[in-house]
């Protein structure tokens, strides 16, 4: 067994502390550990860290392009591509890289040559040592709508040795999938309320979906219903940590101050969280080998 364990912070929705969560549990981790801020169309965990960047790597995705003269309008890029991100036209193919998935498959069955592939940079992977803590952050660039390419990038900073964090993109779609995909354990961010529960029953299913063992932790758990709490205990979901609705961490938040700053107790909660997570890990593998 590996020598690392790689958690994944996720939620439904935004706000509800996901990020406050992947931070704190990145400074109360007792051995070397890395935070991947994964959420790369609006990323904040550096809004906690105040990092500064000794390195920044640009990440670039392959996109074709074409060469009319040589096309023979022979319509296979058209027929192989499944989004619709290249039409084939008697005066030569027509790409739509916005659409384009990177999988090179026009290219290959392209008889004449016709398409090539060129680099386009998608977005930059910053990094920084913060204390003992790695902190790798992937950023979009403007105008680019396919996130998963970056995230992946982000992701082959995990750690080889220790633990790695990840802050995920908030919802359930491809980007929050490929994020967690791959996770030892993901943590599951909600809140008491009608939102917060919907959301919540939507990343239960995904994280089920793929084989990854997962738990919850109840923010603001003293605010809203205790519907949560009856679908957890349903579902047989843990809760691994409640915190309540708090005047001090929200005005802490708005500083750009940690929780574990402002709640010095909550290091030992989150250290404990950690050996929960651990045996967990240990034993979903020993079960299925």
């Amino acid at each position: 067994m590996r020598n690392s364990i790689a958690i994944a912070v996720a939620s439904g929705k935004g706000g509800t502390g996901k990020t406050t969560f992947a931070v704190s549990l990145a400074l109360a981790a007792e051995r070397s550990v890395s935070l991947l801020d994964c959420d790369v169309e609006e990323p904040n965990c550096d809004i906690f860290l105040n990092p500064k960047y000794t390195k920044t790597e640009d990440v670039t995705v392959l996109i074709p392009e074409a060469d009319n003269r040589k096309c023979s309008a022979c319509g296979n890029c058209s027929k192989i591509c499944r989004f619709n991100a290249i039409v084939s036209l008697p005066s030569g193919p027509m790409i739509f890289p916005k659409l384009c998935h990177s999988c090179g498959g026009c290219v290959r069955v392209c008889p004449t040559r016709a398409l090539t592939e060129k680099k386009v940079s998608i977005g930059t992977i910053n990094s920084a040592l913060c204390g003992s803590m790695h902190f790798f952050q992937g950023k979009m660039n403007v105008g680019h709508a396919m996130s998963p390419p970056l995230i992946r990038a982000v992701k082959r900073h995990t750690t080889p040795s220790g633990i790695t964090i990840i802050d995920c993109p908030p919802g359930t779609s491809c980007p929050m999938i490929a994020a967690i995909k791959g996770a030892d354990f993901v943590l599951l961010i909600t809140e008491p309320t009608p939102f917060g529960l919907n959301d919540l029953k939507l990343a239960v299913e995904t994280v089920r979906q793929l084989n990854i063992p997962f738990a919850v932790i109840l923010n603001r758990s003293d605010s809203g219903d205790n519907n949560v709490d009856v679908y957890c205990q349903n579902e047989s979901i843990p809760i691994l940590l409640r915190v309540t609705e708090s005047r001090d961490i929200a005005k802490a938040y708005s500083q750009g101050k940690t929780l574990v700053s402002t709640v010095p107790t909550i290091q030992g909660m989150l250290i404990k969280m950690f050996d929960y997570i651990k045996e967990n890990i240990k034993s979903e593998k020993e079960k299925y080998g």
